[in-house]
Order: structure tokens, then sequence, then C-alpha cells
């Protein structure tokens, strides 16, 4: 037992682990056990899981737990995407849920995320409680008189987003979309919401398929070139891609251009705010770019900085008036709605910005680089012998030639230029890799930043 407890660690988005070497059934049932004795008896929970091998085994595994311990569950009667399992929880008024999921990582992992009873992601402090009861109780496994029932949680879901999307106004419009499912369980539910419309929908990679075709339901510029050329040739208005629970977005516009998430963030505050004429501040995460601070000055609105970990976001969306908040890796969140992330409401709402503008996504995204700047966004994680932390003492008070006026060291540490370019390092919380970050008004100069990013990491003493 010992030995399962040291194998199981949250990170930023939960515990994720290969499949059959760490992340067993056994380990999945001490975890589960682990947040029975977090709630206590008498508690209600969500259980839902995503097309991943065995995901279903898992879910199920974990619920006999809840079950045993005189937990009430609700479990999912198929895969299903995160935001469906953080939205039945809100609206069921339940106290947890837990996803079975690994979302975007390669086919060979599984993970565990907690939701808390607003949807959100559960805070640090909570999943340092749940790890710090890992092993204090036996595990209540014992087989059920009778199987837990499952329940139909996507109904729901798709029945709040059709009120919360403009049906009315997107009813009549013929926009082209193609939308990449990756494999993953957002599978073609974004048809479901705009039945009855005439939105032209095509879906690409939308089966169950657990090794994602060979490659990983992350939603990247590199993972989605068939997207991008598809957009292109049959002359889509719009490409959205969701990665493997369908939490996080990346889209291509007309002529297979692709919208870093970034960028989709800025597109979706200027929709809420300017076209729905919703009110709230913006937030972005330590890694975000610069558009984002010239978007919310222009609308007039508070800018929120967290670090990295949509968690941050979501414990703003949950206390202060937030009309969009983003993580570079693509997770957004919108006003009046769960306090997490949800790729298909923001391809959803990336067409309804096509409607309410009367433009394809190309023109929207033009006039939004032309009014806010064209900013380059580049990332590169370094897979190193031993974890390395740069020190401030030793990093250059220039890059390029141009001054550093400003550094940021509160998650990582970013060097931000006079010119507005910046570079930034954040070693993995898990792992000996350290992502460098790059931003500038060039490809060229955002490339050259982070090769020396590079170059300060390897350097010896840094």
């Amino acid at each position: 037992m010992s030995n399962t407890v040291s194998q199981i660690k949250f990170g930023t988005d939960g515990w994720r682990a290969i499949i059959a070497d760490t992340y067993t059934l056994e380990n999945v049932r001490v975890l589960a056990q682990a947040v029975a004795d977090y709630l206590g008896s008498g508690k209600k929970v969500a259980v839902g899981y995503d097309t991943r091998f065995m995901s279903a085994k898992f879910a199920e595994a974990s619920a006999i737990v809840l079950k045993n311990n005189g937990i009430e569950v609700v479990l999912s009667d198929r895969p299903t995407p995160t935001p469906a399992l953080s939205f039945v929880v809100k609206s069921r008024k339940l106290d947890l849920g837990i996803m079975i999921t690994a979302s975007h990582n390669p086919a060979e992992y599984n993970g565990f995320k907690i939701k808390n009873a607003a949807g959100g992601g559960a805070s640090q402090e909570i999943t340092r409680e749940v790890e710090g009861l890992l092993g204090r109780s036996p595990v209540k496994d014992a087989a059920l008189s009778e199987p837990i029932k499952t329940v139909d949680i996507i109904k729901d879901y798709i029945k709040f987003i059709r009120n919360y999307i403009d049906l009315k106004k997107i009813k009549n419009k013929k926009f082209k979309v193609l939308v990449d499912s990756m494999y993953g369980s957002g599978d073609s539910f974004i048809a479901q919401v705009l039945k009855g419309t005439s939105i032209k929908l095509e879906f690409m990679r939308n089966t169950i398929n657990p090794s994602f075709g060979g490659g990983r339901p992350e939603p990247v510029e590199e993972n989605l070139e068939e997207l991008k050329a598809r957009v292109k040739k049959e002359k889509f208005d719009l490409g959205i891609a969701l990665d493997g629970d369908a939490d996080r977005i990346a889209a291509v516009a007309p002529g297979g251009v692709f919208i870093h998430p970034q960028k989709i963030l800025g597109l979706l505050a200027l929709h809420l705010n300017q076209d729905r004429h919703w009110s709230g501040g913006l937030v972005k995460t330590i890694c975000g770019t610069t558009m984002m601070d010239n978007i919310a000055k222009f609308l007039g609105i508070k800018l929120y900085e967290t670090p990295v970990g949509f968690k941050y976001i979501s414990n703003l969306m949950e206390t202060e008036d937030i009309v969009a908040g983003g993580e570079e890796a693509g997770g957004m969140g919108v006003k009046g709605y769960i306090p997490e992330r949800d790729g298909t409401m923001a391809g959803l709402l990336l067409i309804e910005m096509m409607v309410y503008r009367n433009k394809n996504m190309l023109k929207i995204l033009d006039e939004a680089e032309k009014a806010f700047g064209k900013y380059y966004y580049v990332r590169q994680d370094l897979h190193l012998a031993k974890r390395v932390e740069p020190k401030k003492e030793n990093l250059p008070s220039e890059l390029l030639g141009r001054k550093v006026v400003e550094v940021k060291d509160y998650d990582g540490i970013k060097l931000i230029c006079e010119d507005e370019s910046w570079l930034m390092f954040r070693g993995s919380g898990t792992e000996p890799i350290m992502r460098t970050y790059a931003e500038a008004k060039s490809l060229t100069q955002a490339k050259k930043l982070l090769a020396l990013g590079k170059e300060i990491i390897l350097k010896d003493g840094v």
C-alpha cells in the first residue's frame, strides 16, 4: 500500500500515469477510497470517463468504491466530455465529480480529475487533502449486489448549451464548419446543439479509437495538418479541433490558417463584450499573449493574470465577474456557465461570432490582429537529464539586444523586453522537463528567443 501511495501524485490538472504501469485498477480504487474518506458518507458524486482504453472499467471501479462508502453515485452511461461531467455536478448540486481521463496525453496514459461542487477544477487544498488520505483506510471494493445504474448526463448538457447559444440568430446562416474530434469524447455533440440550423457541419476523427490513430489527442498545430488541409481545400469558413476529453480547443481559419488558442481567447472576449454586450473581466495565465492586455485595455475591462493551470482561472470565475478566461493550451471558460473550460462551447461561440458579424473566421481574425497586434507565440519542452531551475541572478538583462524591463517569477520566470517580446521558463512539477515560451511581433524573433532560452537552460551553472 505504501508503494501505491507514493505512485499517486496530483499535477496541474489531476493524476495521470501509464496504464498497467502505475495507472492500475488497484491504484484507482485506492484513490477513490481516499476521495470517499475526504467526502464522508451521505454525499453525492458524478463519475464520467473518456474514450481511452479501459476508461469505463476504471470509472466503474471508482463508482463501486464510492458506493460501498455510502456515497450516492451518478455514473455516465457513455464516454463524455469533461465539461459535461462538470456541468452535471453543478446542475444537480452534487458534492464532487470524478473524471477518468488523461486529456491530451498519449494513448498509453489515463488519469483521474476531481471537480468541485461548482464544477470547477479541484483546488490544491482539496487534492493535497485527498493525497494525505491515500492508504489510510482499507479499500471498500466488494462487489455490489446489483450494478450501479448508469445515467445519460449528456442530455442536460446539450439542452443547456442550446439555450446558451443564440440559435435564433444562427438558424438560417449557412456557414461551413469542419470539426476534428481527435477520436476523443467530444464526438459529434456540436451537431446535437446545432440541430435545426442551416450550419453545414462535417466531422473527422469522431469515432472511438483508444490509440487515437497513433497520435496524441492534443489540438496543437503539428497534430492538425489534415484539418488545415481540408479547411483550405474544401473552403470551410471555420475548422474546430477538440482534445481528448473536449475541454480544450484550437481552430483553423479559411485557407488553412491555424488560430492559436491564445487568439481564440481574445476573439471570445471581443464577441461576448461587443456583440453580446456582456460585462466582466478577462483572465489569462502568466504565459498568456500580450494581445490580451491590448484587448482588455481597449474594452476598458479588468485583466487578471494567474499561474499556469485552469484551476486558478476557475477560482476567479467563482468569485469575480469574469466574461472569459483561458490558458495557452486551449482551455476556455465563459460567463454564465460552469467555472471550467469547454472546447465545444468555445467552438460554438466562434460560430456565433461569425453569424453576428456576418464574416468568416479569417476576416474576423485579420481585423483583430490589425487592431490589437499580430503576435507570434512559440513553445518548446526541453527534456533534461535532471531537473534544472534557472537562477534569476544568472539571467541576462538583454534578450537579442532588447532590454529586459520586467521580470515575473511567481510561476516560473518570465523576462519581458521593452518591445513587448518576452521569454519564459517554467519547469514541470513532475518530470525533468523545462518548458520554454516566447512571444514576439515576428515569427523569426520568437524562434530566436526560444533558441536563446535553450542555450540559457543548457549552460553550465544555470
